[in-house]
Formats: structure tokens, C-alpha cells, sequence
């Protein structure tokens, strides 16, 4: 099957990164994707960015799941928060992943309290422990918003791959739930669809990064017998929901030589039927997670340039 190509410098470091990351691969290597990820993660050190941001944690038997607090030094006022969820295939990964120093970036120039959750992994802890885990840590967070610190009224929810999965889920949740009215939510190459039955799902097969099988052992181990059947919830697989009206302003990107593409775009495109506010952009020769693999190329600095601006207008309501 013909696919999209990839962008040329992505295509150059791609051999690198699948000698770490193969395109596909089965629950048994799940330990050996959690050492690599476990291997790279962020330190106070790196938090703090030389006193710019106070550093504290929060247990999960406080909050509902273990939240990691970066807070800007010197700030009086109730701060805007953006509620970081990483990625990882719902598998692996860490509420410490290097990309949350992205979202750092961000919150230096927006004056912003970024925390980072430690929700619960498959298989070990199957859905709905990841979402709830989210969910949990969102709703602490804004009962908790005067004695933060936080604004209640300027929360963006920001994932990453499984991530923007499980943002998607917390959205829902909290739509769903009467639970805290987010201004906006971010949704970066966001894992939506435990189907895995779309047209860029066939293309991507066995080239880039995160191919249908490894997507397929991501979704059995949160879902199980259940993956792909009629019993699978929309806060699990935001992709199913049959409703997406009344959901917060969204970003999301995804590149075009990646699985998640058309679930992606198909997301964004059921936002605006459904009377909602979306930004789309696909990345053409991007495949998954490129911009943080690859951060020095052509593509990963345009990617990434966008970001900010549309932060900025959803916080202040632009």
C-alpha cells in the first residue's frame, strides 16, 4: 500500500530511533519500552530552570493520582494552569517525560502553574484507571484552586500521544460529570480510536513510529477481550463518543506518515459538526512524536511554533 513520505529529515533520523523505538511490537517487549522511557526523564533540576519554578509533589492517596507541581516563583496572583498528561501508549512513560519541558516553555512566557500527572498504567492497572486517575488529579486540582493558587476559570488540559487520548477522556469526564469547565484542551498526536481500522492505521504498517501492532498491544492492555468490540467506553476511546458538542476549545496536530492521522482529523471534524471549536493542523511528512524525536528540524520547529500562540488566545479568551 502507498503511504505519504516522510519529510526528509525526519526520514534521515528515523533508522536511529527505530534501533531504540521499532515501528511495531508485542506485549512482550512492554518492559523493554518501559526502560527506554524510564531511562529519560526530567529532574527537579530541570524543572526549576534555576529557581523559575518551585517544584513540589503530591501523592495519588491525596489526590487521586500523583501530581507533580511546577509553580512560577514570585507570582502573587491565581495563575492559569496547564494539566499535562504524557504519553506512552497507555504502557509506558512518566509524568517526568522531556516533553514536559515544552509545556515549561509555555508556562514561563504565560505566567502559567504546569502539573504533570503520574496516572496508572496498563496492563497493569486496565481502564478505567488511567482516565479516572486524570480525572481524579483534574478535580483535586480545582477544589484545591484557591490554596494553589489557580485560576478555575483558565485550565487547559495538554496531552501528548496516549496522552491527548486520555485529555480527550478527562473532557468528556468532565463535561459529562458536571465536573470543572476547561478553557481550552491540547491535543498532540492524540491515541483516540482502539479500532485501529483507519485508512492511515493500513498505510503506516511496520514504518515510523508506533505502527498499527504496536497500537493494537497499546489498546489490548488497557482494554483487553474488549478492544475493537461494542463495550468500549468513550471515556477509554474519546473516538467512540457519539456526542462531542459542548467540549472546550481544541488544538490538535498529528503528522500525515503516522497511524493516528485520520482519527485525528475525523476528531476535529465531528468537533465542528458538532457546533465546536477546533484547530487542526497535520504536519506533512511528520510521523508520530516526530517534533520531540526530532526536535532540530525544519518541520519540528514549525510544529512547535504554533503552540503558544493558540495557548495564549484560549487563556485570554481571544
Amino acid at each position: 500500500m502507498s503511504r505519504p513520505p516522510f519529510d526528509p529529515q525526519l526520514a534521515a533520523a528515523l533508522p536511529m530511533i527505530n534501533e531504540l523505538i521499532p515501528p511495531g511490537f508485542g506485549p512482550d517487549h512492554i518492559p523493554t519500552m518501559r526502560a527506554v522511557t524510564g531511562a529519560r526523564i526530567a529532574s527537579d533540576d530541570d524543572l526549576r530552570r534555576g529557581g523559575t519554578f518551585d517544584v513540589t509533589e503530591v501523592p495519588a492517596d491525596e489526590a487521586g493520582a500523583g501530581l507533580l507541581v511546577c509553580r512560577p516563583t514570585g507570582v502573587t496572583g491565581p495563575t492559569p494552569l496547564l494539566y499535562y498528561l504524557h504519553g506512552g501508549g497507555m504502557i509506558m512513560g512518566t509524568h517526568r517525560a522531556p516533553a514536559l519541558l515544552e509545556v515549561l516553555d509555555w508556562a514561563e512566557e504565560l505566567g502559567a502553574t504546569v502539573v504533570s500527572a503520574d496516572y496508572r498504567l496498563a496492563p497493569d492497572h486496565p481502564d478505567p484507571a488511567p482516565v479516572e486517575d486524570c480525572y481524579a488529579g483534574l478535580t483535586w486540582l480545582t477544589g484545591k484552586a484557591g490554596d494553589l493558587g489557580l485560576d478555575p476559570a483558565r485550565v487547559v488540559v495538554v496531552g501528548t500521544s496516549a496522552g491527548g487520548g486520555l485529555g480527550a477522556g478527562t473532557a468528556l469526564l468532565a463535561r459529562d460529570r458536571g465536573g470543572p469547565a476547561l478553557a481550552a484542551q491540547m491535543l498532540l498526536c492524540p491515541m483516540l480510536d482502539d479500532r485501529n481500522a483507519s485508512g492511515s492505521s493500513a498505510q503506516m504498517a511496520g514504518v515510523g513510529v508506533w505502527d498499527r501492532t504496536a497500537n493494537d498491544t497499546g489498546w489490548t492492555a488497557l482494554l483487553g477481550d474488549r478492544r475493537g468490540g461494542p463495550d468500549v467506553s468513550p471515556y477509554a476511546a474519546p473516538a467512540r463518543a457519539e456526542d462531542l458538542s459542548g467540549l472546550p476549545p481544541t488544538f490538535l496536530d498529528v503528522g500525515s506518515a503516522e497511524t493516528f492521522r485520520d482519527e485525528t482529523v475525523a476528531f476535529a471534524s465531528r468537533l465542528w459538526a458538532a457546533g465546536g471549536s477546533a484547530e487542526l493542523h497535520v504536519w506533512p511528512g511528520g510521523f508520530h512524536v516526530f517534533d520531540a524525536m526530532v526536535p532540530d528540524a525544519s518541520l519540528s520547529l514549525a510544529a512547535r511554533s504554533v503552540r503558544l500562540p493558540w495557548l495564549r488566545r484560549a487563556i485570554e479568551g481571544l
